[in-house]
């Protein structure tokens, strides 16, 4: 019997990233007939990474170790990984990344920066590579290397696995207190610069209530999401599930819902993947790379507007000069983004409500 082939991909990011490799895999999966594929991550992207389909094992990268002993970290993954694949896929331009993607593979594929000056090495040493491209969506900047390995693709964002089990846990929990078609509302984000005010989110939440729509609030444990869902007004149609269940459940919960409100994250993409309607508030993220991605189309959002619609996607954004400016927070040091304190809770509520009224739900 022959032996299947090994490849690598490298995604030292976030779990956006993580999420956008997944159509790549399925497609090297398909195409490679059925290799052995092997994912190196950061380890806070673990959780992520479990439900991506047809990974065989998943090397971690820890900022903690590095932290403690950068260079026994460094010793040990390279040893894990140093020749024993056909192939490496590096989804990152940083020098570390494509150094891992060179020590791994017999033939390597990076991102690399367009500066010469960062980059000349890196063509010189790589089989293969494409440049990082921030003004296009992080899934087409991941799709490349199937565009270099002459591999046919649709711009399709596929979602992540979720198990028979949870989804059926899932419907079960939602049974028992009578709910069958829901709204998915999530308030959070990874950093706080990136979350719309909580006066402003009250007076949304109140007026989705009168919708009569249940509306399930959904989070993590985290300490940003813990904070918010002390600050959830109790409603009559408003259930506030902020720490109740996992990735996975959330990407199940997500799967049944009718449609998704809420801001720029992770959870946001995995319904985008679903293909669910989607209403999402933006701050200081650029849209060129990280809005999300309509299936329907297969485009995603290019120009900052107070208000766009593409497809399943409305995106609501301030109307302000200075939108988006990619910082991290005004002062670009996660402190406070005045532009949420821009976008009118109303105007959001009369999008979905104009939804709600002609989807015959």
């Amino acid at each position: 019997m022959k032996e299947r082939k090994k490849i690598l991909i490298i995604i030292q990011r976030s779990n956006g990233d993580v999420l956008f490799s997944l159509s790549l895999i399925n497609a090297l999966y398909e195409y490679r007939q059925q290799p052995k594929i092997d994912l190196l991550v950061n380890d806070d992207t673990l959780p992520l990474a479990k439900l991506l389909p047809h990974v065989n094992f998943i090397h971690q990268f820890s900022y903690q170790k590095k932290r403690d002993n950068r260079w026994k970290q460094e010793r040990d993954l390279i040893k894990s990984i140093f020749k024993k694949y056909d192939l490496s896929v590096n989804l990152t331009a940083s020098d570390r990344s494509v150094f891992y993607a060179l020590f791994a593979g017999k033939k390597s594929i990076s991102a690399i920066e367009q500066n010469n000056k960062k980059s000349w090495w890196k063509k010189i040493l790589l089989t293969h590579y494409y440049y990082f491209d921030s003004t296009k969506h992080i899934l087409l900047n991941n799709l490349q290397s199937l565009s270099l390995l002459k591999i046919k693709h649709d711009n399709i964002q596929q979602s992540p696995n979720i198990s028979d089990i949870v989804i059926a846990n899932v419907k079960d929990k939602l049974n028992k207190i009578g709910i069958k078609e829901f709204i998915i509302f999530h308030p959070s984000a990874q950093y706080k610069y990136k979350i719309y005010p909580q006066h402003l989110r009250n007076e949304l939440l109140e007026n989705l209530n009168k919708l009569g729509m249940p509306i399930l609030i959904t989070g993590s444990n985290g300490k940003i999401d813990v904070e918010i869902k002390a600050s959830i007004p109790n409603l009559d149609n408003i259930f506030n599930w902020i720490g109740e269940t996992t990735l996975e459940e959330y990407s199940a919960l997500s799967k049944l819902s009718s449609a998704y409100i809420g801001m720029d994250t992770l959870n946001m993409h995995i319904a985008a993947s679903q293909n669910k309607r989607i209403f999402a508030i933006y701050g200081p993220t650029k849209l060129s790379m990280w809005s999300p991605w309509s299936n329907d189309l297969q485009i995603f959002a290019t120009q900052d507007k107070p208000k766009q619609t593409y497809g399943n996607i409305t995106i609501f954004q301030a109307d302000m000069p200075c939108v988006a400016c990619g910082k991290a927070g005004c002062d670009d040091r996660h402190g406070k983004s005045e532009c949420l304190d821009h976008i009118s809770p109303e105007d959001i509520f009369n999008e979905v409500k104009d939804w709600y009224q002609n989807a015959m739900l």
